[in-house]
């Protein structure tokens, strides 16, 4: 059975925390303050102003947005107004767009931290699952690293 497309599309002024366990495709097309953690599509309008957190998977901006972003995948449009720091895999800026903060290219590779971050689970629940051997690892040493695209797969997979 397909799984329905989750779609949310808010054209108002909300402030608070949005957060998503389950994939849904958010835009946000009115004014924002607060905390955004989202899994699967944030796309934030041309009408939108958004002062934010934002943690998520694909973000996609056409408005303003102050805060710090990290997603797996950031695209900034021509209109695009982003103040503040992006943590991304991936990062695509169209002409026209303005960014004024700092960017930090983040490897496939994960550490147990930012695994944890990425999954929003407990670092002691991914040691356990690595100790089960239920969660796809690579060791150097006494590290432990993870990669991105593998437990991505892993996920969709239970």
């Amino acid at each position: 059975m397909a799984r329905k497309e989750k779609i949310l599309d808010v054209d108002a002024t909300m402030q608070g925390s949005l957060s998503f366990s389950d994939p849904v495709n958010l835009r946000i097309n009115g004014e924002f303050d607060g905390n955004l953690n989202t899994k699967g599509n944030l796309m934030i309008g041309e009408a939108a102003f958004v002062r934010a957190q934002i943690k998520g998977e694909v973000v996609a901006i056409a408005g303003k947005v102050r805060g710090t972003i990290k997603a797996d995948s950031v695209k900034l449009s021509s209109t695009a107004e982003v103040y503040g720091d992006i943590e991304t895999t991936k990062i695509s800026i169209e002409d026209g767009a303005v960014f004024d903060g700092r960017c930090q290219m983040t490897g496939s590779k994960a550490s147990l931290e930012e695994i944890s971050d990425y999954l929003s689970v407990e670092k002691e629940k991914v040691v356990e699952w690595v100790e089960g051997n239920k969660i796809p690892v690579e060791r150097e040493g006494s590290r432990l690293w993870f990669d991105r695209k593998k437990v991505d797969q892993w996920m969709a997979a239970k």
